[in-house]
């Protein structure tokens, strides 16, 4: 007869190895999924933030080249007014030393104010006859400048301008000059150099890495003097030998910038360079503008090292968040099939052991018949009890939603219940003073609002069900003077601090009059609070209608909301009120949802504007 150890034996190790392969395949498994979860992660976080960055860096660009193109037509029109000027027409003419003395002083008061480097006055041969440099001893005057090509354009043009290295100042600047004619024809040139230190300064303060290049690729302008007249790429021989003959940019070298493109044509365009004063090679992203009136092009370089390395970790912990459940799932799933087989396998072991034992001894079998008995007994013991458990959690999670409700209607109600105890106080009063129609008027009012709570109460009982209620056309007037009916003895208590502009009856909105209400309730109480105490408050109710749509305006002129409120404005329970339970909002948010509207707000230090959009109905 056989061993009954051995009959149990095989089965479990059979259980053994095949529950081991289950599990290093599904090891294997979930490590791909995670390895490729992660790697599109990666990617998507890093084109994110590239197109971010690009975003930021072309703002940026557009506004240094704008900053730029100022600071150029500021010095424009400083030669055409010296141009028209009698001095300079008179001391041009007569040659006098006192005339031309009188101009170098003139040209030197006007440096501060300009902020130009240098104004001097060049006669017809380009001899500088004055210069507001006249006192230093790099002073332009008996200097000739024919060859330069500032002259020479002006003398041609009327008018010229040419950036180069300065002959004498050995100095970088933008030279802009402008004929000056006479009744015989030309007298001369006047000329005002432009140096962009205090530009070039601001840049390296306030901005990314920016340089300005010419139509030829030769760095002008940077906010790192090292890049000066370097170039974008190799310049030709046959280009280079002119500029070198030119003397435009003195003996410098005109070397490449050392930037790489990280990826050919990758966009946005990426490129790996070192900026002077450091040693490591970092990535930039690169993008370009053209500087307007100019024939130059400005480049900015953002950093994208952080940028992306923040974006991609994120990306990648929000992967591993979204992965763990699942995985968990899926290996809870397993194991809890693994268990059921092995279940299996055990009581079809024990039936056969059952079997065999019968056969062998009568005895054996009623014991074995005993111990099924008594397993099944405690199976059910166990189902009855998971049951009790399931039910006390659907329990649980009823009185949580029962207690939301709860404290929605508690807040909703609350401002219906105010308006019912002023009018009872007042119909006290009246029936004190025999004003017998005034008390019943009061009565009348309270009696309306007893039912317009119990109309809110089931409202939002429909809300918490997600139910939609009756819906139809709304007059929006109707619905501001419900809710001022509601407000008002807060309105009455302070009706010089607040406006009131109501629409047309005509126009009108998709929705159900009490739960617009609800919402326009909301917000003027919450901008009535804000603005409470305050000597010189308001509040604003308008309505503004176009042709698909009607906006609902509250604004105030509070503190504002904290920006760590505005963060997560319409969420459940979030409020900078110490009383306060933070359901408003979310409920004014999903019934305006619900009608097929929104509400948007707009906050800061000198007060908030809700704004309740919802389709017109025509």
């Amino acid at each position: 007869m056989d061993n009954p150890a051995a009959v149990l034996r095989e089965p479990r190790l059979r259980e053994g190895t095949t529950g081991l392969v289950v599990k290093l395949v599904y090891g294997m498994i979930a490590l791909t999924i995670v390895a490729g979860a992660l790697r599109i992660a990666n990617d998507y976080g890093r084109n994110r933030a590239y197109e971010t960055l690009q975003s930021r860096a072309q703002g940026s660009a557009e506004l240094n080249a704008v900053l730029l193109r100022t600071v150029l037509e500021k010095q424009r029109s400083l030669p055409f007014v010296l141009s028209q000027d009698r001095d300079v027409i008179s001391a041009l003419s007569s040659r006098s030393g006192s005339m031309l003395q009188l101009v170098n002083r003139k040209f030197e008061s006007l440096i501060p104010g300009t902020r130009s480097a240098v104004i001097y006055l060049l006669d017809a041969d380009g001899l500088a006859l004055a210069a507001s440099n006249w006192r230093e001893p790099t002073s332009f005057v008996g200097t000739n400048y024919s060859f330069r090509p500032y002259f020479t354009g002006a003398v041609s043009a009327g008018s010229a301008e040419h950036y180069a290295l300065g002959t004498v100042s050995k100095r970088p600047g933008l030279y802009i000059s402008r004929r000056i004619d006479g009744p015989l024809g030309l007298l001369g040139v006047i000329v005002v150099k432009l140096e962009f230190d205090e530009l070039e300064a601001d840049w390296r303060r306030n901005s990314d890495p920016t340089l300005v290049v010419d139509q030829r690729g030769i760095v002008l302008v940077t906010s790192f003097p090292e890049w000066r007249f370097m170039t974008k790429g190799e310049v030709p021989a046959d280009r280079l030998g002119p500029i070198r003959e030119s003397l435009q940019f003195g003996d410098a070298p005109l070397k490449p910038l050392d930037l790489v493109p990280a990826t050919p044509q990758s966009i946005p365009d990426i490129v790996q360079a070192r900026l002077p004063g450091t040693t490591k090679v970092e990535d930039f992203v690169r993008v370009q503008t053209a500087v307007p009136t100019t024939t130059w092009t400005l480049q900015s370089l953002t950093p994208a090292a952080a940028a992306v390395g923040d974006a991609t970790r994120s990306a990648q912990l929000f992967a591993l968040i979204v992965l763990a459940p699942l995985l968990g799932l899926t290996a809870f799933f397993l194991r809890r099939r693994g268990l059921a087989q092995r279940r299996s396998r055990e009581q079809e072991a024990a039936r056969l052991e059952l079997e065999r034992r019968v056969v062998e001894r009568t005895a054996d079998l009623s014991t074995a018949h005993a111990e099924l008995v008594m397993q099944a007994e405690e199976r059910q013991k166990t189902e009855a009890k998971l049951q009790t458990v399931q039910q006390e959690l659907v329990q649980a999670n009823r009185l949580a939603i029962l207690g939301q409700v709860t404290a929605g209607v508690a807040h909703e109600i609350n401002q219906p219940v105010a308006a019912i105890r002023s009018y009872a106080d007042n119909a006290g009063t009246f029936l004190g003073r025999n004003q017998i129609e005034s008390a019943k008027d009061n009565l009348v009012t309270i009696a309306g609002l007893t039912e317009r709570i119990g109309t809110i109460t089931d409202e939002l009982r429909t809300f918490s069900r997600k139910g939609t209620g009756d819906a139809g056309p709304i007059s929006v007037s109707d619905v501001i003077e419900g809710a001022l009916l509601l407000l008002g003895t807060r309105f009455r208590q302070r009706t010089d601090q607040i406006n009131t502009e109501t629409p047309p009856p005509q126009i009108r909105v998709h929705g159900n009059r009490i739960r617009l209400e609800q919402v326009l309730i909301n917000l003027v109480q919450n901008a009535l609070e804000a603005t409470e105490g305050g000597s010189a408050s308001k509040v604003t109710v308008r309505t503004t209608v176009t042709e698909d749509e009607v906006q609902l305006i509250v604004s105030d002129n509070g503190p504002g909301i904290p920006e760590t409120i505005m963060q997560s404005l319409f969420t459940p329970f979030n409020t900078s009120k110490d009383r306060g339970l933070g359901l408003g909002l979310v409920i004014c948010h999903d019934i305006i949802a619900e009608y097929g509207g929104r509400i948007e707000v707009e906050s800061s230090g000198a007060g908030t504007e809700f704004t309740v959009r919802l389709p017109r109905v025509v």
